[in-house]
C-alpha cells in the first residue's frame, strides 16, 4: 500500500523564504504553520494586518522559535500589490516560494479598485501582478516554487473568454469563480512553459484543497450557505486542505505544471496526489491569450 502524503513529510525548510498571501486564515494559515514548523522564514501576506497579527501569535504558540513577519497587502488593488511587492523585494534578496493562495469566492457583483470584476481581480490579476513583480528575486534560485491555489470548481459554469470576463452583464457569481480559478490553472501551466523556456530554476505548480471548511464561503449564495451547515462535519479541516499546496510547494520529486489534489473521490476529500484538471484549461491557445488580456489589464510584463 503507498504511503499517503502528510505534513510529515515536508521536508526541513531551514534558509528558505516562503511568501503566502491569505495566510492570516483557513488553507494559508495551516500553509504558514507547517512551513514555519519546519525553519522556513515565512511571510503573512494579508489584507488585514490585525488578524494577521494573530495569525503570527497563534503560529508562534505551536512554533516559539519560528521566523515569521507579516506583509500588508490588498489584492484588490494593484497599487498594494505594487506597494507590497517592492516591500518584500527590499526585504528579500531570493524567494524560495511563493504560494498564491488568498481568493474570494461567489462575491456579488463589485470591482475592484482597478475597475477588474472582483473574483477574477482579485483571484487572478493580484496574483499575476504580484507573481511578475517578484519573479527575479526566485528565478535563480534552485528549487523554488510558485504554486497558484485553484479549485474543483474551475469545471462549474467556467466558460472563460479573456476580452469578455470582466463583464458584469447577466452577471452569474457563481460562473465568475469558476472562471476565475481556471484562470489560475491556465496562468499556471503558461508560466511554467515560459519557466521551462527561460531555462528558469523556479517551477510554477498548482493545487486545490477539494472541499474544506474555511471562511472562503462567507459570500455563498443562501441555499449553498444552508448547505454548509449541514455539509460542515464531513468538510476536510483547513489542515487537510492545505496539504495538496504544501506537497507542491515542498514535495521533493513534484514536478513543474503538476496539479495536486485531495486523491479520494470527486477530489473532494483526502491526502495529496497528483490530479487531471480539465481539458480547457489545457487548451494553449486559451492560456496564451489570457496571459496577453492580462498584461493588457494590469500593465505588468514579465521578465520571461
Amino acid at each position: 500500500m503507498t504511503k499517503k502524503w502528510d505534513i510529515n513529510d515536508i521536508p526541513l525548510q531551514h534558509g528558505r523564504v516562503a511568501v503566502i498571501t491569505g495566510a492570516n486564515t483557513g488553507l494559508g494559515l495551516e500553509t504558514a504553520r507547517a512551513l514555519a514548523g519546519k525553519g522556513a522564514k515565512v511571510v503573512l501576506a494579508v489584507r488585514n494586518t490585525t488578524k494577521g497579527e494573530a495569525a503570527l501569535r497563534s503560529i508562534l504558540q505551536d512554533h516559539s522559535t519560528a521566523e515569521v513577519s507579516i506583509q500588508a497587502i490588498d489584492l484588490g488593488s494593484l497599487e498594494s500589490v505594487r506597494s507590497a511587492a517592492a516591500e518584500l523585494r527590499a526585504d528579500h534578496e531570493r524567494i524560495d516560494l511563493l504560494i498564491n493562495n488568498a481568493g474570494v469566492m461567489y462575491t456579488e457583483w463589485q470591482t475592484t479598485e482597478d475597475g477588474f470584476e472582483f473574483q477574477m481581480g482579485v483571484n487572478h490579476l493580484g496574483h499575476f501582478v504580484l507573481t511578475s513583480l517578484l519573479l527575479d528575486r526566485m528565478t535563480g534560485v534552485e528549487g523554488s516554487r510558485i504554486v497558484n491555489v485553484a479549485s474543483v470548481a474551475h469545471r462549474i459554469k467556467s466558460s472563460l473568454d479573456p476580452e469578455t470576463m470582466m463583464s458584469g452583464e447577466k452577471y452569474d457569481r457563481v460562473a465568475a469563480y469558476g472562471r476565475s480559478k481556471l484562470a489560475n490553472l491556465l496562468f499556471t501551466y503558461e508560466l511554467q512553459r515560459r519557466l521551462e523556456a527561460a531555462g528558469s530554476k523556479t517551477m510554477a505548480i498548482v493545487a486545490h484543497p477539494g472541499v474544506s471548511a474555511t471562511e472562503l464561503g462567507r459570500n455563498s449564495p443562501k441555499i449553498l450557505q444552508i448547505a454548509k451547515k449541514i455539509t460542515d462535519p464531513i468538510l476536510q479541516t483547513p489542515a487537510m486542505g492545505a496539504l495538496p499546496q504544501l506537497r507542491a510547494a515542498t514535495d521533493m520529486s513534484a514536478k513543474g505544471g503538476s496539479y495536486y489534489g485531495p486523491g479520494g473521490i470527486g477530489e473532494f476529500r483526502g491526502h495529496p496526489e497528483v490530479v487531471t484538471s480539465s481539458s480547457r484549461s489545457h487548451d494553449e491557445e486559451l492560456q496564451a491569450l489570457l496571459w496577453l488580456r492580462s498584461t493588457e489589464l494590469t500593465g505588468e510584463s514579465f521578465s520571461i
